[in-house]
């Protein structure tokens, strides 16, 4: 079980590198929406798990995922200021968690979308890159409005 959740946090881990240098993330997408799965670990107040929405850093995995109930999905491109400012707040809105790097077996990181946006905002400062954003300022401006949000 550790094991796994090393394996897991190392692919999150993947997925923040990647994403920041590629600017794109990769969902599975169909006529119905998104590939979504449900949270092994959290729950609604009324004892559902919590849906999350899967996102890939690079084709190859998610098409490795296009199998069982995804068969009829195709892999569908998100760039990177799209992801955080429209799909990252509105999952945190929405109640929903964001699935990174998920394998075949529907097994991956479970992150909250605030606690992603600052992720990547991390390794984007680290690599001494930058975002272009239509709702915030720069990527310090949407730091700080996340964190804000995260503390109250």
């Amino acid at each position: 079980m550790l094991q796994d959740h090393i394996t897991v946090q190392n692919r999150h881990r993947d997925f923040i590198k990647k994403i920041c240098e590629t600017g794109i993330i990769y969902a599975l997408k169909d006529e119905k929406g998104y590939a979504t799965s449900y949270s092994t670990e959290i729950e609604y107040e009324d004892g559902e798990s919590v849906q999350i929405i899967c996102f890939w850093s690079d084709a190859a995995r998610a098409k490795s995922c296009i199998e069982n109930e995804w068969k009829h999905y195709e892999p569908s491109l998100i760039s990177l200021n799209e992801f955080v400012e429209n799909w990252c707040l509105g999952m945190n809105n929405d109640g929903l968690l964001a699935g990174t790097n998920f394998d075949n077996h529907l097994f991956g990181y479970e992150a909250e979308p605030l606690e992603l946006i600052l992720d990547i905002i991390s390794e984007l400062k680290a690599s001494g890159k930058s975002l272009e954003l239509r709702k915030f300022e720069n990527i310090e401006d949407m730091e700080n409005q996340v964190r804000e949000v995260l503390e109250n």
